[in-house]
């Protein structure tokens, strides 16, 4: 182990673990808003006629729910996953880890499992603890971005 990864370590040791009450109220926070994700994210895919496919995680990048709409592309299946795992790795959205690759530290793009484009959102309660992620493939990367995003902005009061 590197003298940098022990440092890590040894840091979030000594916060010690989460207290289970406060993991039970993320995961229970995520929980209730998956559905609603779910409704504001397809409700704007319908509109526009996009065929998306939708992956939520939660802050550990374990898999909570995935939608996959008719005649969405078979490999958006593994960019929505991609997406999501990049936001839920970390507290950015995929467009600003792209930002972040294009102006300050480029090689990130070429690590794999990197996603550097619009799609990926991370969730973040209203005092701004990370709590999962959502990533949106199947139109142009505006697009997913834009049907993310419509995804959070549908749960936005209950992630206070």
């Amino acid at each position: 182990m590197s003298l940098g990864w022990f440092l890590v370590a040894a840091a979030n040791a000594a916060d010690g673990p989460p207290v289970v009450s406060e993991m039970h109220d993320r995961f229970a926070t995520l929980t209730a808003a998956r559905d609603a994700v779910i409704r504001g994210d397809l409700a704007k895919a319908k509109t526009e006629g996009w065929k998306m496919n939708i992956a939520i995680l939660d802050a550990g990048g374990n898999l909570k729910h995935f939608s996959r709409m008719d005649d969405s592309f078979l490999k958006s299946i593994d960019i929505a996953m991609i997406k999501a795992q990049t936001s839920a790795g970390f507290p950015f959205s995929t467009k600003q880890i792209g930002e972040i690759a294009a102006t300050r530290v480029p090689g990130i793009a070429h690590i794999p499992g990197i996603a550097t484009f619009e799609g990926g959102l991370p969730i973040l309660t209203g005092d701004g603890k990370h709590i999962g992620a959502i990533g949106v493939s199947g139109a142009s990367a505006e697009q997913d971005g834009l049907c993310a995003q419509a995804a959070l902005d549908a749960v936005k009061n209950d992630l206070k």
